[in-house]
């Protein structure tokens, strides 16, 4: 493995935006989307109620994909890695924009996500080897402030798009930003390899795989495919058995895809299967807003745009005060009374109707950004304080393929419940949409509220010892 100071200047300069090229579009394209998907339905041919599988295609993908990309890394280079990446998404965004069905976009969105899913991972790995640790948190915030940046002017964007130009050019705005970023992979980024060639384990790759697989095909089946119940069982029950399969085989095994050892770290097992329930409601959350506005409300795409605003610049002011917060109120408190707290307000989302003032909804919109920003913030930490120098890096693949399962899960339960508080509702009839949306506001809020249990299991000094150090 190199070392970083044989990168040159230019390399060491320009390597940290090119990064964060590769954030930023992943960023903006998480976000501008959603605002989108009622004119993308209208355009297809599609009920808007049922689109949640553009998003659930690139999110599931991108899961799919985390575990291996740092094997593929390290067998391949990450400079031929990274540079396939962007090109596999911009070449993904450019079929998006040529589709002309559900299914054709769909498909796309999948070639996207096998890009996507390497951007990220790479991205990090390229500056954890390219960089001493001493330099590591301040090329870590530079890499990061665009991907705030993509949630925030995402929404506003796309419903500009959509409303003065079409929704095509929500998937060609990453043409030119992919090709830049390309070129710039190709003049800066250097190939790093890992010093060892590690065996992949591919049969444990296969099996979890399948098991996310078919967990969310049924959920979807619930909702957009409209899969009778049997065979909705029938792939739960496929989606447990392969994941039980997996689990006992990883446990004998020298080198499984995630050890089941890493849930010997309580702090580990409890943050981890918070973040699977807790990040339902927080996945759901920006796939049901921007439909609620257009859909039941009547909205316009670009004013639908513009009210998630709030809700993302709180997130990032709340990235300041997060810190402050957990080391005074402890890891316990704060996460157990910031998930009731963000389930009562995806609840209190339900009662939004078109007699709502826009000033107080932009204020929850705003309290709801800054509260999931700070349950993030505080579930990830936890998640991963405990674990020590030889389990950090299986423990925050794990995480981050929880993170992108749930949020997927998120948006199909979603689907599934406004697909079931819906079914014999008739689409022209905007009152009774608008109760469907409140139903599946308050149900999501409910689970959310659930995971507060498994949060009170920490104890009230897990964590402290350590940031006080």
């Amino acid at each position: 493995m190199p070392d970083s100071r044989l990168l040159d200047a230019q390399t060491a300069r320009g390597l940290p935006w090119v990064v964060a090229i590769a954030f930023f579009m992943q960023s903006l394209d998480g976000t501008i989307l959603n605002t989108a998907l009622p004119a993308m339905a209208n355009d297809l041919n599609e009920d808007p109620l049922r689109m949640q599988g553009v998003i659930i295609a690139y999110m599931l993908t991108v899961a799919l994909l985390i575990p291996a990309s740092g094997w593929i890394a390290d067998r391949f280079g990450t400079k031929k890695i990274f540079f396939g990446a962007i090109l596999l998404f911009s070449f993904g965004s450019l079929l998006c924009a040529l589709s002309h069905s559900l299914d054709m976009l769909i498909g796309a969105r999948v070639i996207q996500g096998l890009g996507g899913a390497l951007m990220l991972p790479v991205g990090r790995l390229v500056v954890l080897r390219a960089y001493p640790r001493s330099e590591l948190v301040r090329i870590m915030g530079f890499i990061t402030i665009p991907g705030l940046l993509g949630p925030l002017i995402g929404p506003v964007m796309g419903g500009w798009m959509v409303q003065y130009l079409t929704w095509h050019w929500i998937f060609l705005i990453n043409l030119p930003v992919g090709i830049v970023g390309c070129y710039a992979v190709w003049r800066f980024i250097p190939d790093l390899r890992g010093k060892e060639r590690s065996r992949f384990d591919t049969l444990g790759f296969l099996l979890f795989g399948a098991a996310m697989l078919l967990i969310t095909v049924a959920m979807e089946g619930l909702g957009e495919l409209h899969l009778p119940h049997l065979r909705v069982m029938l792939l739960l029950f496929g989606g447990m058995a392969c994941l039980i399969a997996y689990w006992l085989r990883a446990g004998r095994i020298d080198q499984p895809l995630f050890s089941p050892l890493l849930f010997q770290t309580r702090t580990f097992a409890i943050g981890l299967f918070g973040n699977l329930f807790a990040r339902l409601g927080s996945g759901a959350l920006p796939f049901l807003v921007p439909l609620l506005l257009q859909v039941a409300l009547g909205y316009s795409p670009s004013q639908a745009g513009m009210s998630m605003l709030p809700l993302a610049a709180a997130a990032i002011m709340a990235k300041s005060v997060a810190r402050p917060i957990i080391e005074r109120l402890g890891y316990r408190f704060v996460l157990t009374a910031n998930t009731l707290a963000l389930g009562l307000m995806l609840a209190s989302i339900g009662l939004v109707n078109e007699h709502t003032p826009y000033w107080l909804l932009l204020g929850v919109l705003a309290f709801m950004g800054a509260i999931n920003s700070l349950q993030f913030t505080a579930m990830n930490a936890v998640t991963l304080i405990d674990l020590d120098d030889a389990s950090a890096s299986s423990g925050n693949s794990l995480l981050s393929v929880v993170g992108q399962l749930s949020l997927s899960l998120g948006v199909a339960c979603a689907g599934a419940l406004l697909g079931g508080f819906s079914a014999n509702i008739g689409s022209d009839n905007a009152a009774t949409v608008l109760g469907a949306f409140q139903l599946t506001f308050v149900t999501v809020g409910v689970m959310t509220m659930l995971a507060a249990v498994i949060f009170s299991q920490l104890s009230k000094d897990d964590g402290r010892l350590i940031s006080d150090s």
